[in-house]
């Protein structure tokens, strides 16, 4: 099947190419624009009680203004506020409320909101939106700032915003233009490297405009499929499938490039040469896109709702790159054929592959001791799981010097720290009834009584039937504290003091973190063993075997371990850090388990090839490891170069994505896919295709580089 696919782009390029500039061109222009989703209803599943209480705020709140950020003011001298400075406080909130700026509503202070120390005065900055991540809101806050400069002029005042819009609007910034930055990494790392590798202008420059074409298209493709499905894809999915495409667009295209160049050099036609190619990879990419397909496709059993959305996404990209590689790539490069290599000659002539081929021959010789030490490695540093802490507290990951983390510090010095943000609790009649007054004030006193933080004055909703408590947590609101006081002990203090006929319910910040908390473990239990299933499923496809895949996601397993227990090793034993993001494992996941596999793939179906040929298992492991190490090597180094990139952001939690993707990348090529794989399959010999059996194939022309007569001692059955 792929000998006619490959055959039929090679004998109609020029068409080939047409078809697919008018299909991008089509698709853009019909596609609808994707919209940025932030809404909380579409991240957590309706029965989650923190989506339940948002649901309640709106019903009972509709008008409420949302306080989205607080202003902290201090002396400059740090000491007491007098009773000129309160005034200037006054004077100074005042100014910002009229500055009109878009989404906010109020600027309310007095001397409620001043500290029992005296030292802290603060401002709530009311917002029109229930939704503290909006754009124009974010923005506003930035204006807020400018706006707040000449009414400080000569008070002795100092002024900082903190809370969730204005920490948003610091991760932002500290964040920088994170796309333009990967896309850059990505487009210098892939032209300088097929540049090098193989000297060629026009190579280092075609992968590019073939994989741009197929960005167009695959981001029209998940538009009309996104609308016409019904799931929600967000506007900010551009950055992932930047790294997506180019890392696994990448990977086909140097499959297909490096066995192009093989059998140019034993003298075949470029049409030919490019067909023979296509016939003996096309099985590996469509297996190895397979894989990475369900592996996205496995994310539609989470119950987060970004997550679900971004299964479908990824891989229809996956999908539209497979077709790409196996006829966009043949059809341009039968047509240039081999000028694509000018002007260097190189291509004509066999590289030595040195350190690869005494790689192959130590691993062919000694299977025992490669596959001890490169196990060994990784078990080693998948320990460092044990110690693994997954935090939801972004600002700590934010430059110390920010506006925002200094007043939120500022503030802790007369205010409990989730003053910024409370934790709401709801109490409903479930009759539909009124709520007794007495009712409410005794619920207010069970609260207050559990002491997990002041609990403020009750507000009833115009029906008469919902009241509304805050409670000032004395923890950050996105602490690993605070989350673990609403996954348990605050809810359940809220649900037994409610009185008969009335619910409970408990929202805010807090909650919705704990709730992510919750799905997350439970995504965790559920999609990474569907997708380990669907991967071992299409690599027995590929492979006629059952105990190959075996080894194979035992290896993708204790890779995906040892790259977050480095990772865990260097942030948080070495550096100090209190704990990883809590989406990193699911970033490891998309970036290393699922575009890594492909490197196991592209070997082991090399390693089934040479042993086709008659070659026993040591020399077929020789001959794969010498012929795909520079394929291999090539494609994990720009896909970990393209989030290396990361490592020189000032927010720390980018530089923790940015490491473990990229050392997992290495780690999966270079120790898992050249070492480990090769010297289990080398030790299991033909056992490896059990139940399956593979034939030899009919004879075809000498391989570029036969292989050596090698001692009786090497060779293994």
């Amino acid at each position: 099947m792929f000998g006619r696919v490959g055959r039929s782009a090679v004998k109609h390029p020029w068409l080939t190419i047409l078809a697919w500039v008018i299909a991008a061109v089509g698709v853009a222009s019909l596609a609808p624009p994707l919209k940025p989703v932030s809404d909380q209803a579409e991240f957590l599943p309706s029965h989650y009680e923190s989506v339940q209480a948002g649901e309640l705020q709106k019903k009972a709140f509709p008008q409420e203004e949302q306080p989205a950020s607080v202003i902290v003011f201090r002396r400059d001298d740090n000491g007491r506020l007098t009773e000129a400075d309160l005034a200037d406080v006054q004077k100074v909130a005042a100014g910002l409320e009229k500055a009109g700026l878009e989404k906010i509503s109020a600027v309310q202070t007095g001397p409620q909101a001043v500290s029992e120390n005296g030292e802290i005065a603060l401002a709530s900055v009311l917002a029109n939106t229930d939704n503290p991540y909006d754009e124009t809101l974010i923005e506003s806050v930035r204006e807020m700032r400018e706006e707040a400069k000449p009414l400080l002029e000569g008070t002795e005042l100092h002024m900082g915003i903190t809370g969730s819009a204005a920490t948003a609007l610091d991760t932002k910034e500290s964040s920088g233009d994170t796309d333009a930055m990967i896309m850059m990494a990505t487009l210098v790392l892939l032209i300088v490297l097929l540049a090098a590798i193989f000297r060629s202008p026009l190579i280092a420059i075609l992968p590019v405009l073939v994989i741009g074409l197929v960005f167009v298209l695959a981001t029209g493709l998940i538009s009309i499929a996104s609308e016409a499905g019904g799931f929600q894809a967000d506007a900010s999915i551009g950055s992932i499938l930047i790294v997506v495409l180019f890392g696994v667009g990448t990977d086909y295209l140097l499959f297909l490039l490096f066995r192009y160049r093989e059998f140019l050099r034993q003298g075949r036609e470029p049409k030919e040469a490019m067909t023979e190619a296509v016939t003996r990879v096309g099985e590996t990419i469509a297996s190895a896109a397979g894989a990475v397909v369900v592996a996205f496709l496995a994310l539609l059993l989470s119950s987060l709702g970004m997550l679900k959305a971004l299964g479908p996404a990824l891989a229809i990209s996956v999908g539209v790159t497979l077709v790409a590689s196996l006829t966009l790539v043949p059809a341009v490069f039968s047509l240039l054929g081999t000028k694509a290599f000018w002007p260097s000659k190189a291509w004509s002539k066999e590289p030595k592959h040195s350190l690869a081929a005494r790689t192959g021959a130590l691993t062919a010789r000694r299977p025992g001791l490669v596959a001890a030490v490169s196990g060994g490695l990784l078990a080693a540093l998948a320990a460092g799981v044990l110690s693994l802490n997954t935090v939801f507290d972004s600002s700590s990951s934010l430059p110390k010097d920010l506006e925002s983390v200094q007043a939120a510090k500022e503030l802790e010095r007369g205010f409990a720290a989730g003053q910024t943000d409370p934790t709401w609790v709801y109490l409903e009649a479930e009759d539909g009834g009124k709520l007794d007054r007495r009712q409410v004030d005794a619920y207010g006193e069970k609260l207050a009584a559990a002491d997990f933080g002041r609990v403020t004055p009750p507000v009833l909703a115009p029906k008469g039937d919902i009241a509304k408590f805050g409670v000032v947590l004395t923890h950050k609101p996105d602490s690993d504290r605070a989350v673990e006081l609403l996954a348990g002990p605050l809810r359940d203090a809220v649900h037994e003091a409610a009185p008969d006929g009335t619910r409970a319910l408990v929202g805010g910040t807090s909650a919705v973190l704990a709730d992510i908390q919750h799905a997350t473990n439970r995504d965790y239990s559920v999609v990474f063993p569907a997708a380990g299933v669907a991967i071992m499923v299409i690599l027995g496809l590929l492979l006629r075997s059952v105990v190959a895949p075996l080894y194979l996601m035992v290896a993708v397993g204790l890779g995906f371990a040892a790259t977050l227990g480095a990772t865990v090793l260097l942030f948080q034993t070495v550096a100090g850090e209190a704990g990883l993001p809590f989406t990193l494992p699911v970033i490891v996941y998309l970036f290393v388990v699922a575009i890594g596999t492909d490197y196991n793939i592209l070997m082991v179906a090399r390693l089934r090839e040479e042993v086709g040929r008659g070659s026993t298992p040591a020399q077929a492991v020789r001959q794969a490891i010498t012929h795909s190490t520079s394929t291999v090597g090539t494609a994990a180094v720009i896909l970990a170069g393209t989030f290396g990139v990361l490592l020189l952001a000032q927010n720390s939690m980018l530089r923790q994505m940015g490491f473990a993707v990229a050392f997992g990348i290495l780690l999966t090529a270079f120790v898992m896919a050249v070492l480990l794989v090769p010297a289990v399959t080398t030790l299991l010999g033909h056992r490896t295709w059990w139940p399956g059996r593979v034939r030899p194939e009919p004879e075809r022309e000498a391989d570029p580089e036969p292989a050596a007569e090698e001692p009786v001692a090497a060779q293994r059955t």
